[in-house]
């Protein structure tokens, strides 16, 4: 009576997280507050230390735990996403005046 062997694994493709790319977002997000709470009139440096918190907290909270990786590597798709599109039409435009 034969024996069936599994199947060969498949080849796991490379995935798209990094740390350099999780950092970047983080430093994107907590960018993003930043701005949003010296806007609302928070002194700078209080502005600046609940930005970087925040930073540390979203890179720590993705190294530990895999739930807020994928959080953060959806997120980064979208930011990342978002910059080509800027990027493509800012090019478009130069290029249609030949700068």
């Amino acid at each position: 009576m034969p024996v069936m062997n599994s199947p060969d694994p498949a080849i796991r493709q490379a995935s798209n997280s990094s740390p350099a790319r999780r950092i970047a977002v983080a430093v994107i997000l907590s960018g993003l507050l930043f701005t949003v709470l010296w806007i609302m009139m928070f002194s700078m440096v209080t502005s600046l230390l609940i930005g970087a918190g925040c930073c540390v907290v979203i890179v720590a909270a993705s190294s530990a735990s895999d739930v807020v990786e994928m959080l953060l590597d959806a997120v980064s798709t979208v930011i990342f996403g978002i910059v080509a599109v800027i990027s493509a039409i800012f090019g478009a435009i130069f290029s249609i005046f030949d700068f």
